[in-house]
């Protein structure tokens, strides 16, 4: 550990951390064993952090979250499990994060995520960039989330579910199966509501590729009781000549047809 750090003198630190010359741990923080703090993070106070866990730039931990800690799976049997996260993360009040269960695995945090109060990421969790976990929202184990995500407030997600890019999870779904990309979900159970078109406007989507989705919804989730076989739904998705090329129809079909849980329609 570096003599740099701002640590304030009711802070616990751990000899074994490496902590960058200008990060700032305040009041009555914890800070475990193993622990990697990389240049511009701040701990407020009353922060947990355990170990081995490894951080990058700018990442902010606000009052009572408790990140790194030992994964809540009760097949856990003390080996050396492990969290990396990225750059420019927000870690808000009680929010929850978990080491992995396994060595062989890890639970992995991308960058310029927020995660609001009292969220959690449960064991083996993989989340992408730019995503927002809302108050009270959580991730069981080994959840896949991608990029520019929303999962809004008091919504439950599964264990092993992913969600694709862009998509939104509305307040308080519970989410069984996985979530197609740039779509809206919502209710108890889960059902696909329509493309995220106010979200995608926002982040600079054409309007050729929003068009391109639209159709694509229409085709494979709105017309539920056709008694047509999802593969054929993407096949005629595929072959059409607007949008059948499109980057963004390509992914969404990979996407779904990788599924193991199978899909929210």
């Amino acid at each position: 550990m570096r003599n740099m750090a701002e640590i304030h003198p009711t802070a616990i630190v751990d000899p074994t951390c490496e902590i960058a010359d200008d990060v700032k741990i305040g009041p009555y923080c914890v800070v475990g064993p193993h622990v990697q703090l990389d240049s511009g993070c701040v701990l407020h106070s009353h922060v947990v952090i355990g170990g081995p866990s490894k951080f990058g730039k700018n990442n902010e931990f606000f009052p009572f979250c408790s990140i790194g800690t030992k994964t809540q799976d009760l097949k856990y049997a003390g080996e050396p499990t492990s969290l990396e996260v990225g750059e420019g993360n927000v870690f808000r009040e009680y929010c929850n994060i978990n080491r992995s269960t396994t060595p062989e695995l890890k639970t992995i945090i991308g960058s310029y995520n927020n995660f609001l109060i009292h969220s959690h990421c449960g064991h083996e969790c993989h989340v992408g960039d730019h995503n927002i976990f809302s108050g009270y929202a959580a991730c069981a184990g080994h959840c896949e989330v991608g990029n520019w995500v929303i999962v809004s407030g008091c919504a439950g997600v599964h264990q092993f579910v992913r969600i694709g890019d862009h998509a939104m999870v509305g307040g308080y779904a519970r989410i069984v199966q996985d979530v197609a990309p740039y779509t809206i979900v919502e209710g108890s159970p889960a059902a696909v509501r329509a493309i995220n078109t106010i979200g995608l406007t926002r982040r600079g989507f054409a309007e050729d590729d929003i068009r391109a989705l639209k159709f694509a919804y229409r085709k494979l989730f709105l017309y539920k009781d056709t008694g047509a076989k999802m593969e054929d739904k993407f096949a005629e998705v595929l072959a059409d000549e607007k949008f059948g090329s499109n980057p963004h129809i390509l992914y969404l079909i990979d996407f779904l047809r990788a599924s193991q849980r199978g899909f929210i329609h």
